[in-house]
């Protein structure tokens, strides 16, 4: 990976992803967009993989996005608002990706989430935060409204609640993050580590293959009207129970043992 940038550690079958960039505070910079795309492909072509955690070195889980770089493209004469344009391009594919992905990815979140990195919390699947972190879109305050994270933001989070972080630039607690449902649980600080992969690994556990067609069967289901929602889920249930991974698990279940699963 280049410079480092992106730190990766495979525990069984959880992978953990570290942003590497502490001086920026893990900025999403050029650089940081495309090796976490990369690396997400590439993850995602590997079954043996049941869970993925993201998180970041440093005082802070992200900053957002890389404020020099985006301060320097603008003073180019070649670049300006095609630049800008493409990179939130970028950002959007990136998050995109998560929400495509067939593990679960579980947002390990301490010191700061700004602007697309409570984005990018917002996108992951689920999150743990230390009890000391803050989370904010707070890009109001120098002049810019975050209304790319405010696609992840509003999803999670009620509306009042989103437009009021949106507006005002301030910064919540982990303890209202949690209120809110930005995230699963805020932890003290020194069992985060701990409590994150805790989580994964328990997901990690769950048949494989019925975590993959469920998660995706979730984001598709939030788009749609109730009755095609439940017309949606029913077929994908019935092709779930057709597996045979899950006909074991369903008479493990009545013989009260564990079932026994070849490739889970």
């Amino acid at each position: 990976m280049p410079q480092d940038i992106l730190l990766r550690q495979d525990i069984h079958d959880v992978a953990i992803l570290t942003m590497n960039t502490p001086k920026s505070l893990n900025a999403l910079s050029d650089a940081m967009l495309t090796t976490l795309h990369k690396v997400f492909d590439s993850i995602a072509e590997t079954p043996e993989i049941r869970a993925i955690i993201l998180r970041g070195t440093g005082k802070a889980f992200c900053a957002g996005h890389n404020l020099k770089e985006m301060t320097a493209a603008r003073e180019a004469d070649d670049k300006g608002q095609a630049y800008f344009s493409d990179l939130f391009t970028r950002c959007g594919a990136l998050m995109q990706r998560i929400l495509t992905m067939p593990q679960p990815v579980i947002a390990q979140v301490h010191g700061i989430a700004t602007a697309a990195g409570c984005q990018l919390v917002a996108t992951c699947d689920m999150a743990v935060a230390a009890e000391t972190t803050r989370f904010g879109v707070n890009g109001v305050n120098i002049g810019l409204f975050c209304s790319t994270p405010m696609v992840a933001l509003s999803r999670n989070i009620p509306r009042k609640r989103a437009f009021e972080m949106l507006t005002t630039g301030r910064f919540i607690s982990a303890a209202e993050a949690a209120e809110y449902g930005l995230i699963n649980m805020s932890v003290p600080e020194e069992t985060l580590d701990a409590e994150t992969l805790k989580l994964a690994q328990t997901v990690a556990g769950k048949l494989g293959k019925a975590v993959k067609i469920g998660k995706q069967a979730f984001y598709e289901q939030l788009q749609m009207p109730i009755a095609d929602a439940y017309s949606y889920t029913g077929k994908v249930m019935a092709n779930n129970m057709m597996y045979d991974e899950t006909a074991e698990g369903v008479a493990a279940f009545l013989g009260k043992r564990e079932p026994t699963w070849e490739n889970p």
